[in-house]
């Protein structure tokens, strides 16, 4: 199975469209949704075509191939214009011998670990900068970056994951970075 994995959209609806032309053109199956879907939230610039209500019909279309978890913006209003779930606040994925937590990352990140065994892996958003970082006990964090409003001049980006192998890419396609994680 192949998963697409992006977060921090922040309503932009061109930034969703880009997205859904790479789910797309990537032929994932799913795709893993790290939070902060429609708003942009009060320490952010509005991202480029911010649309929250033109983004809402985009990700309703896909809610069949959509994990989600909620960003520290989103909201039980957002839920209710959304036909797919927005509110958990993490997601444990069994990928070969490990498991991937996927969460946001304002609650549970490196400096507030969640119940992680030797080799899982912590998978957020929230911070907007891609990231690949092994810590404890053979244990590994990822993050994708951000779709609409990415930070440290890094790129409009997403993941992929099949096979083990992790690859960050621009919206583009364009893979900068790639991580093969033993025993997944």
């Amino acid at each position: 199975m192949k998963w697409m994995i992006a977060s921090d959209l922040h309503g932009s609806a061109f930034y969703c469209k880009k997205m859904i032309e790479a789910f797309e053109r990537e032929g994932a199956d799913r795709l893993l949704l790290l939070g902060d879907l429609l708003y942009h939230g009060p320490r952010n610039d509005l991202p480029e075509g911010y649309a929250p209500k033109e983004v809402i019909p985009l990700l309703n279309s896909l809610k069949q191939k959509l994990l989600c978890v909620r960003g520290n913006c989103d909201a039980e209003v957002d839920q209710m214009v959304l036909d797919f779930p927005i509110l958990a606040d993490y997601a444990v994925l069994p990928v070969g011998e490990k498991l991937i937590y996927a969460t946001h990352g304002h609650v549970h990140n490196l400096k507030n670990l969640p119940p992680l065994a030797a080799g899982d892996i912590l998978l957020h958003g929230h911070t907007h900068i891609p990231a690949w970082t092994e810590f404890g006990d053979g244990n590994l964090y990822l993050n994708p970056g951000s779709l609409s409003i990415p930070k440290e001049g890094s790129a409009h980006s997403y993941m992929t994951l099949e096979d083990g192998l992790f690859q960050w890419k621009t919206l583009e396609g364009d893979v900068y970075h790639t991580w093969k994680a033993g025993n997944v």
